[in-house]
């Protein structure tokens, strides 16, 4: 069994381009430990404004604000010794650019792990799409944001949850056949079969100083909420 994170690879921060993005404090927070950050489009402006740079700029850049915007032109054309790569692509593209964003890191950083921020807000339709890219990804995947965390776990992953009593909990199996056992919660379950967005494992509450959950099956997607 696998538990998030995995301290013996790097991680990978990417800040995404959600319209309701996360405070610069969680983005900040969201960034410890992290060996490279990616910007996702509109992620820019949140990196520049906590304070952060970037190693890769990923997106079309149609809702990068007026600073961001100016910093790819000049890594672009290299008028300027601006310290970030830029994968620029087409607008009329047919993938999301968080998806080419996956794409991206999975070519330089094969084995690190992924932590998101500003993924979640502001636009449902994309928040969908966002987790069942994230799903996909073969690497741990944490989602960190103002009023909660994620985690992605595959077969045979597993969170473990410390000094949260009280928080709310949910998991969904965002695959077919997942299998799931929580312990330390509520209401806890040993190897039970959740069929697809099943609505489940929605609103547990974490009772012991120590929980966890597991995934033996399948993938689900789970949130410890603030």
């Amino acid at each position: 069994m696998r538990a998030l994170s995995n301290s013996d690879v790097d991680c990978v921060l990417i800040v995404g381009g959600s319209p309701d993005r996360s405070s610069a404090k969680t983005i900040c927070y969201a960034s410890r430990g992290c060996a490279h950050i990616v910007a996702v489009d509109r992620g820019l402006d949140a990196v520049l404004d906590a304070g952060l740079s970037c190693d890769l700029f990923c997106g079309d850049a149609d809702t990068v604000g007026e600073r961001g915007l100016r910093l790819v032109e000049e890594a672009q054309s290299r008028t300027k010794a601006v310290s970030f790569e830029v994968e620029r692509y087409d607008p009329h593209k047919d993938a999301t650019d968080l998806s080419l964003a996956l794409r991206a890191i999975e070519k330089r950083w094969p084995l690190a792990e992924i932590v998101c921020t500003c993924v979640s807000g502001g636009a449902p339709d994309h928040a969908l799409g966002v987790l069942g890219r994230l799903a996909g990804a073969r690497s741990f995947v944490r989602v960190i944001e103002d009023d909660f965390e994620a985690r992605i776990l595959h077969g045979n992953d597993a969170w473990e949850i410390c000094a949260a009593q009280g928080r709310r909990f949910s998991c969904v199996p965002v695959s077919a056949g997942a299998e799931v056992s929580e312990q330390g919660f509520c209401w806890n379950v040993d190897h039970a079969q959740m069929p697809l967005l099943s609505d489940w494992g929605i609103s547990n509450v974490v009772e012991s100083s120590r929980a966890s959950v597991q995934c033996h099956e399948g993938v689900i997607a789970c949130w410890l909420y603030c």
